[in-house]
């Protein structure tokens, strides 16, 4: 009673312990990895001294091989197929080229560097080929990039795991058993991936026809029945090849996920859940286990080990496998300085350390030290720095451009005509056929279709866009779509026009998501009457550029204009930023604003360009005065801009 007491203590803390730090880290916007591995570390023998992984025994090898198997398993469920097409040639040259390029370097490195007999050097540097979707994942959360780049990461961080495992374990037979050929070695690792690949592709196909069909199932019975279905995967093909699971399992997620279930969704959230406490568990665990004084043990060079694997290899490999990818030098930068190992690098090393040892060969405990001392410097560097890097180089998805618009109005056609001459990319969407087709005439790309269909919002590009704009008639089904937006995709802008009133301004600022719903334009804007206005032609576009000189008084006016009515701000340019404006929206000095006036009479003109130089509104005189139509001509009136 009181071991099986002690070891459920032992698991009660990792739990805790893994939470609090997922805790933390979500709320100073850290990788989670950092404080997993600090905490693990401080509860561990060198530390508290309060967990003691090796008091589970063998257990704790099935804890991790059955968690890594959930963990991949939601990283290929959560590739997507489209995005990945966009890359695929990249991504096929990582796992592949890649992975060759980074055992070669890593483990001359190894060799060099840190004095390890080259059999061992080559083993450390098969553990750490592999990137992982447990770091990945949770940085590009923290640390949103354009889509593409992203892709790229997380789905070389998915595939290059079984990859890497099972060249580990091939590297591993190697040095085990001495007499091995090189055939010998490059047949098994095909054999694995093979055997992997193929079970998990005709068990994902089965599990997805299964769900389809057996519709008596519930959706909670459902979740668990593709848990138990991974985890038959896994276990039929670690039956028939050594570490073949891995690659059953990220397959079985891709096919899933091609078989377009109707509960996909509550699946990957589901899966999602189960990877969160996988990681937090197993990496305190294995960060509890870890003796700092062979960390310490290892020398400086091991640390050019590492800096060499993560200057040097990491740069070259991506560098050549992205040549012609037509990715730009930013982009390309960015996947060479994300690089970090996760769980199975950590994982398969311990597990590494105890078969050496047991075989009597020397070298497990350095290579289980060399790799931890690799994942915290990738974690710590690479990690904690990746906002900075993404911000410096202009990727951050708080740079993401274009938008999506949902309501082919007048408004609506109008906005994503401005997105769309400024060079940014627009999709306009809506269920009223002759809407769409007046969205069509203006050259605007278009689907029918309801704004709800988060099918239809993903083929749109909303995870690669800047802006979701709600503009459709009604206001309250704008808030419904703009909170769905948010609950579903989270873009970094997402506003609607919808009606002031305080149960809508508590639903609009629940704070439950990072982005929330913002007003757009002005508050509670009568949207059919502007649609209105510029259908009748009673509308001119104008723009204005606040100055540093008078500003207060130009904001003050500028407010004037909106309370009365008479005036709709639509966008504002700032720093090279071209962004919906917000009703809370504060006025800065060298703001580009673009909007619209209703009453072009000479005296509002007059008003505008100000007899007083402390009251004027300051608007720059365009070159040339030139009607700009709003749609169809036939149908409805023309906007000119206003000098």
């Amino acid at each position: 009673m009181d071991g099986s007491f002690e070891l459920t203590l032992q698991i009660v803390i990792a739990v805790l312990a893994g939470i609090g730090a997922q805790v933390l880290a979500e709320a100073l916007k850290v990788p989670s990895i950092v404080f997993l591995l600090l905490l693990g570390i401080l509860l561990g023998s060198d530390g508290l001294n309060l967990l003691h992984p090796q008091e589970l025994g063998i257990g704790l090898e099935v804890l991790v091989a059955l968690s890594v198997a959930i963990i991949l398993f939601e990283g290929g469920l959560n590739l997507e197929l489209r995005d990945i097409g966009r890359v695929s040639g990249s991504l096929r040259n990582l796992v592949t080229a890649g992975t060759l390029i980074a055992l070669l370097g890593g483990g001359m490195a190894a060799h060099w560097l840190s004095e390890f007999p080259w059999p061992i050097a080559f083993l450390y540097a098969a553990l750490v080929v592999v990137t992982g979707p447990t770091v990945i994942g949770p940085l590009l959360k923290q640390v949103e990039v354009d889509r593409r780049v992203a892709t790229l990461l997380e789905g070389e961080g998915v595939l290059i795991d079984p990859v890497g495992a099972i060249l580990a374990v091939v590297v591993l037979d190697t040095i085990l058993n001495s007499d091995a050929v090189p055939l010998e070695i490059v047949s098994g690792l095909l054999l694995r991936l093979g055997i992997g690949a193929m079970i998990g592709a005709i068990g994902g196909w089965l599990l997805g026809l299964t769900l389809k069909q057996a519709s008596f199932l519930s959706e909670e019975l459902k979740s668990l029945v593709v848990l138990a279905g991974v985890w038959g995967l896994f276990g039929l093909a670690q039956t028939l090849r050594s570490e073949s699971g891995l690659m059953a399992s990220v397959m079985a997620g891709i096919i899933l996920r091609a078989s377009s279930l109707p509960e996909e969704r509550m699946l990957r959230r589901f899966k999602g859940q189960l990877t969160v406490l996988g990681v937090s568990v197993l990496f305190i665990l294995l960060a509890a286990d870890l003796s700092i004084d062979s960390v310490f043990a290892l020398g400086w060079g091991s640390v050019g080990t590492v800096l060499c694997l993560m200057f040097v290899v990491r740069p070259i490999s991506v560098t050549l496998c992205t040549w012609n990818s037509g990715l730009n030098w930013r982009q390309k930068f960015f996947v060479a300085w994300i690089g970090p190992k996760g769980i199975v690098s950590a994982s398969v090393a311990s597990l590494f350390a105890i078969l050496l040892t047991q075989q009597g060969i020397n070298g497990g405990e350095a290579i289980k030290a060399l790799v931890f001392l690799t994942i915290m410097m990738t974690v710590f560097i690479q990690g904690l720095s990746a906002r900075w890097v993404a911000s410096w180089l202009k990727i951050a998805s708080s740079e993401a451009r274009g938008a999506v618009i949902v309501g082919c109005n007048p408004v609506g056609r109008l906005t994503g005509r401005l997105f769309q001459e400024a060079g940014e990319s627009v999709v306009m969407i809506d269920t009223d056929p002759e809407s769409c087709q007046k969205a069509k005439d203006d050259n605007l790309q278009v689907f029918q279709s309801s704004g709800l269909d988060p099918d239809v919002l993903e083929e749109a590009g909303i995870e690669s866009i800047g802006t979701f704009l709600a503009v459709t008639s009604n206001g309250e089904v704008n808030l419904v779509l703009g909170q769905r937006a948010v609950e579903e995709f989270s873009p970094p802008r997402v506003l609607a026009i919808f009606p002031q009133n305080p149960q809508t301004n508590l639903t609009a600022n629940k704070k439950t998501n990072k982005v929330k719903v913002n007003q757009a334009f002005v508050s509670a804007l009568p949207i059919k009457t502007w649609n209105q206005y510029i259908k009748d032609g009673q509308v001119k576009l104008g723009r204005t550029v606040l100055k540093e000189e008078g500003l207060a008084f130009q904001q003050a006016h500028l407010q004037a204009l909106m309370r009365s009515g008479e005036l709709v701000p639509l966008l504002v340019r700032r720093k090279d930023s071209l962004q919906v404006v917000k009703a809370t929206e504060e006025w800065r000095a060298a703001d580009e604003i673009i909007y619209l006036l209703h009453d072009p009479r000479p005296q509002l003109l007059k008003r505008l360009s100000g007899a007083s130089q402390a009251s004027r509104l300051a608007i720059e005189k365009l070159p040339e005065v030139e009607e700009v139509p709003v749609a169809s001509a036939q149908s409805e009136g023309k906007l000119e801009e206003v000098t």
